[in-house]
């Protein structure tokens, strides 16, 4: 098996299991996923959130899992108990499909 059919087979296991908990089944996107990370993250549970707070939930996630491979590092919480990542390196300049399977990697690696 190569480490793309790897990849797939994982992230078709993530997704499954996921949407089966909170879409009742229906497809979840890449997108939808890094949301629920970033509703972790923020760590005070679902309520409804605006759709600035939802965009910058989705940021939260990317800098979260991005850090397990170097690109930003924890700084702090704001006055409203969000955290704030820093970036430490550059982002590799990637094609959407290489960006696609590093943010996989990193959500497969996150739940795991």
């Amino acid at each position: 098996m190569t480490e793309k059919d790897t990849l797939q087979q994982d992230w078709k296991k993530i997704v499954t299991e996921l949407s089966t908990i909170f879409a009742e089944g229906d497809h979840l996107t890449i997108d939808s996923i890094l949301y629920l990370i970033g509703v972790q993250e923020l760590g005070k549970g679902f309520q409804e959130f605006s759709k600035d707070d939802k965009v910058n939930l989705m940021h939260i996630a990317v800098c979260r899992l991005l850090q397990t491979y170097g690109y930003y590092k924890f700084d702090y919480f704001d006055s409203d108990d969000w955290p704030h990542y820093k970036r430490i390196k550059e982002l590799p300049n990637l094609k959407t499909e290489a960006q696609s399977d590093l943010m996989k990697k990193a959500i497969i690696q996150y739940f795991k």
